[in-house]
């Protein structure tokens, strides 16, 4: 059975995330503990126990989140490796992605995820924006409406194109108000303000670009062993120096997910998508973007030992 691996972005992050699989296996708690170790502070407390308010933090939930991602594979890797063929994370997740390709160590992978997290929620401070969820189908494409909102209330850009009917905006808050609006206006059944620090994914966080490229160009990424489709592009590669380009690329850039799901559906038909990580908003998003794949999740003790029987590899 061919694997494919998708990891999760902030927003997945939950108090209680990876305490049940610190607690059954071994190797899961060996990643918390490196993290913990590599950062410093007992961020596995964090994550086990909260508080939400703690564990939402950007500089908090990202490393929390390639932690659990981590461990997860940490447990399964050995078993499902030889079948795996490809890997993407949303966001964040391409981090994540890119340690269980081979090309950055656990403790490099926390630090650099932790930087990130704190120049993003520094730049939240320093340019003060909002992101928005648009649900549904519109009229006008979501790029139209953006521009326009765009040309009298600040700046706005579409942030993640998460499926058809799924696009989140980033930006100026006036902007983001006036395009969810507009959006209203032109069918959406829905549009949520998200709890968030930043406008992330937008031009607003160009000021935490040279951080991330400076903390980048330090580590000490390799070649991954498996292609990783980038949030950039959709593209699959496994060099380090386009891993370097396309991470600080993201930061400012929107998400591509319906491009990288499509391509990955296209490249592995036949393929498990799994998802490596707390909850199930990939395997969804999955569903509605190509619903002919097959998925699975696998975040919790008891989803590993379910997904290692359905490929029919012993525990």
């Amino acid at each position: 059975m061919e694997i494919v691996l998708l990891f999760p972005g902030q927003g997945s992050q939950k108090p209680g995330m990876g305490r049940d699989l610190a607690a059954a296996f071994p190797a899961a708690r060996a990643v918390f503990e490196s993290v913990d170790e590599a950062l410093g502070e007992a961020l596995s407390h964090v994550a086990f126990e909260g508080p939400e308010e703690a564990l939402t933090r950007t500089d908090a939930a990202q490393p929390a989140l390639l932690a659990h991602g981590a461990a997860v594979w940490a447990i399964v890797g050995s078993a499902l490796g030889p079948s795996v063929r490809a890997a993407a994370g949303h966001s964040l997740g391409e981090f994540t992605a890119y340690h269980a390709g081979g090309a950055l160590a656990l403790g490099d992978a926390a630090r650099l995820v932790r930087r990130r997290g704190t120049l993003m929620r520094e730049s939240g401070v320093a340019a003060p924006g909002a992101m928005a969820a648009i649900l549904g189908v519109l009229t006008t494409s979501i790029d139209v409406l953006c521009a326009t909102a765009s040309e009298a209330s600040g700046q706005v850009v579409p942030a993640n194109y998460n499926a058809a009917e799924q696009t989140v905006v980033s930006g100026d808050v006036a902007a983001v108000e006036r395009v969810m609006a507009l959006a209203k206006a032109h069918g959406a059944k829905r549009a949520v303000r998200l709890p968030v620090s930043g406008a992330f994914h937008s031009p607003l966080m160009a000021s935490a670009t040279a951080g991330l490229a400076d903390a980048l160009a330090r580590a000490p990424f390799v070649d991954a062993r498996i292609p990783i489709y980038g949030n950039v592009d959709g593209q699959p590669t496994t060099s380090a120096t386009d891993a370097r380009t396309r991470l600080a690329r993201q930061l400012t850039s929107p998400v591509r997910w319906v491009d990288v799901m499509t391509r990955l559906a296209a490249d592995y038909p036949a393929a498990l998508f799994v998802e490596m990580g707390p909850g199930a908003v990939l395997t969804g998003l999955a569903k509605r973007i190509a619903p002919q794949v097959a998925t699975a999740t696998c975040g919790t003790a008891a989803e590993v030992d379910a997904l290692l029987a359905r490929v029919r590899v012993p525990a």
